[in-house]
């Protein structure tokens, strides 16, 4: 790699990283995760590190932190902070450094945060480490942080454990933890993955104001290219282990240079592109454990011609705004042939497939040595919805509103307390031991984390045939392996990855052995659990498009649980908005993205993050968190959080009501036609 010249480099920067190189392993074979990295990040600002999974922008992060992984080190380059370098430190006083002036909040909460620990005692630590004035006596500045983090009635908060907070508040304690040294630098890897987009919003819209009340700089590890449009100031974009491309938050929003940033953006989903198929980008991030020569990006990019393959590609302007690509300039055929031009939606006929009327699911809150019933959670309480053949519902709504409760209960998974599920004209509620166990080969389902959901000692051949040999079908060995490739070649994937196992595969691929599993029976329904959830754009497209065509050649039904509202405007024809364990409102996507009605919905797709710097997106409007299940507010449920709830909103649950021609709404300001 050619680096950038330091005399171009701006020289106030908080963060000069030159030629960071880290290899994984020895030898030749050692995997290149990091190799020769270049940034600069000036103080106050938020710097976002963009790439799919596999680039190198988490072990960046780390490497920074000196974090490394077991097997990973060093090789050359320097990090220096405000006139330190990280990288000569002793590891004594890199401790200090470490949750000081450098913090860092690292991807998923739950696995970070000590279960067994309140969030009091997990923050003081934190203070007693990196905040000397309070080490003593640490309970008034957790208080102070929680505050600070917008977590309310802080005191009593802090006596809590991370099992009873929300996704959302866990995040928040994380950023509290990291906010105990008064960071200059703080490190946010993936902070807003898997969260609901009201979440994702406040949680956003938290990191600017304490960066404008501190003054911190923030580098910002992400995928989430709307995340990257709302609070950026710049962007670097890495692939393969380097950075190709580094500019300003609008020039790179306005036309990104390299040929691998512009393939992202024409993946990314939308209404607009209903009529076709998205836009992938061919092949993989390349394997790590080999010298590269040429460009890393040649083998997947369009415009690709000799040179690009051999030779050193070099850095072309400064480290805060250049690009290395030898046709930067160039526009060509850059979007990559897909698969072939989608036939129009067809509209829904008939009687539906599916029909599930007045669905409640209560679980029993038992207290007391007896385990007396105390209560009732409603995860589900009153659900009634249609899914035609061949077309998708898509079901959406913050975590913890019972959109999986739905899903599962559906399939029987979960027992429902009431309500019908008819499934083509037998209501599967009835049915029990073999009879249902035959249905369900009908009827299928791909889980939100396809690697929890498959058994690592199972080779892949098997965790696919494995519906097959429980039903009795397929044949014998020989006709179910063969029918077994066929499936992995239908979802994308080579003939002999039934010998592998599932931790060989990326996410991308594993979600793609989950839907081949899902699709061995023939199913004439799925329930699709979040099943595009943290993967990047371009493995996203590829799953959404082999869903798509899946549907439009087998006819099935899908019910598509998602919080990515992009999706929803691709994929789904159908839309329900659930809200506390009850749908609010529903209707055909165009209805109800092009003129929501409850004012959940409303804020809901205020609070959507969309690729477009110049417009901001709302995280006011929902406010505090959702309530308990097990003590819903009296009338309308969204009551407590709605800017518009008068007094009869607070006495009666509004009834359903049609405000179109498919369209239906439970709110008592939603004028009926």
């Amino acid at each position: 790699m050619t680096a950038s010249p330091d005399h171009l480099s701006a020289p106030a920067s908080l963060l000069r990283v030159r030629g960071l190189r880290v290899h994984i392993g020895a030898g030749e074979g050692a995997v290149r995760a990091v190799d020769g990295v270049d940034l600069d990040i000036q103080p106050g600002e938020t710097f976002a590190l963009l790439g799919e999974s596999g680039c190198g922008k988490s072990m960046t992060g780390l490497s920074l932190m000196r974090l490394l992984p077991l097997g990973a080190r060093v090789l050359g380059g320097e990090v220096v902070l405000d006139g330190t370098d990280l990288l000569a430190l002793p590891e004594e006083r890199m401790r200090r450094e470490r949750g000081g002036r450098v913090g860092m909040i690292f991807q998923e909460p739950m696995t970070s945060l000590n279960p067994v620990m309140t969030i009091g005692e997990q923050i003081a630590e934190a203070v007693r480490l990196h905040d000397p004035p309070h080490r003593r006596r640490p309970q008034s500045r957790v208080v102070e942080l929680l505050r600070a983090v917008g977590i309310p009635d802080p005191e009593r908060r802090s006596r809590e454990y991370p099992h009873q907070l929300s996704g959302g508040m866990k995040q928040r304690v994380m950023i509290a933890i990291a906010l105990a040294g008064r960071p200059k630098l703080l490190i946010a890897d993936e902070p807003t993955t898997a969260l609901d987009v009201t979440i994702q919003a406040q949680v956003l819209r938290l990191l600017k104001d304490l960066q404008r009340a501190t003054g911190m700089a923030v580098l910002l590890i992400t995928h989430d290219l709307g995340v990257v449009a709302q609070v950026a100031d710049r962007v670097a974009v890495m692939y393969a282990g380097e950075i190709v491309e580094t500019a300003d938050r609008r020039a790179f929003f306005a036309g990104p240079r390299h040929p691998y940033g512009r393939l992202l953006f024409a993946s990314l989903p939308d209404a607009a592109k209903r009529d076709r198929p998205l836009t992938v980008i061919p092949g993989a991030v390349p394997r790590l454990d080999r010298a590269f020569s040429g460009c890393r990006f040649a083998d997947r990019c369009a415009l690709a011609i000799g040179r690009c393959r051999a030779g050193d590609v070099a850095w072309t302007g400064t480290a805060q705004d250049g690009v290395r690509c030898l046709r930067a300039q160039e526009r060509g055929p850059g979007e990559p042939a897909t698969a072939a031009t989608a036939a129009p939606a067809r509209a829904a006929s008939g009687a539906p497939l599916l029909e599930v009327r007045d669905l409640r699911v209560h679980f029993p809150i038992r207290k007391g040595v007896l385990q007396r019933v105390a209560g009732q959670v409603r995860a589900v309480d009153g659900v009634s919805f249609d899914v035609p053949v061949g077309r998708t519902l898509a079901l959406v709504g913050e975590s913890g509103c019972g959109k999986t409760t739905v899903g599962k209960a559906i399939l029987q998974l979960i027992r429902p307390t009431a309500g019908t599920v008819r499934f083509d004209g037998t209501d599967l509620t009835t049915l029990r031991g073999e009879r249902l166990r035959r249905r369900r080969r009908e009827f299928q389902i791909v889980f939100q984390d396809p690697a929890s959901s498959m058994n690592p000692r199972m080779r892949v051949g098997d965790i696919v045939a494995e519906g097959l040999v429980a039903q009795g079908l397929g044949g014998g060995p020989a006709e179910r392996r063969a029918r077994v490739a066929a499936l992995l070649e239908q979802v994308g994937l080579d003939r002999e990855a039934v010998a592998r196992y599932p931790h060989e595969f990326s996410g991308g691929q594993r979600q793609r052995i989950a839907i081949a599993r899902a699709l061995a029976l023939q199913p004439r329904f799925v329930v699709c659990d979040e099943p595009t959830s943290a993967l990047d754009v371009s493995v996203q497209a590829q799953i959404i498009n082999l869903l798509k065509k899946l549907q439009q050649e087998l006819d099935i039904s899908y019910l598509f649980i998602t919080h990515n509202i992009a999706v929803v405007a691709y994929l789904a024809h159908e839309l329900a908005v659930m809200y506390l364990g009850r749908i609010v409102e529903a209707g055909t996507v165009e209805e109800v993205m092009g003129g929501p009605r409850h004012p959940y919905t409303q804020a809901l797709l205020a609070a959507v993050p969309v690729t477009d710097p110049e417009k901001s997106v709302d995280a006011e409007r929902l406010g505090d968190d959702l309530p308990s299940p097990s003590a819903p507010p009296s009338g309308c449920h969204f009551h407590p959080r709605c800017p518009l709830a008068t007094a009869a909103c607070r006495e009666t649950y509004p009834a359903t009501r049609a405000v179109g021609a498919t369209h239906r709404v439970a709110c008592l300001l939603a004028e009926p036609v």
